[in-house]
């Protein structure tokens, strides 16, 4: 793997970071659930908690590809 291959994937990582730190704070942190009463808070968690779960499956997923991409590009498969 080259340096310059292995700097696109370091690059690609922190840009899904931010990007997740971003979609968590501006999106799903105001999320409120009103209307069952006691259960407000567990279920606008468990859907806050849901919703997190599924954006770092979606991550790995996007660098795994951009790994296996990286790496037969690297030895021409």
């Amino acid at each position: 793997m080259s340096g310059s291959s292995l700097f696109l994937f370091i690059f690609a990582m922190w840009i899904l970071i931010i990007l997740g730190g971003g979609i968590a704070i501006l999106i799903l942190a105001p999320i409120s659930i009103t209307g069952y009463g006691d259960f407000n808070l567990i279920i606008s968690s468990g859907l806050k908690a849901i919703v997190s779960i599924a954006l770092v499956v979606a991550w790995i997923f996007i660098l795994t590809k951009l790994k296996n991409w990286i790496f037969r590009s690297q030895l021409k498969i």
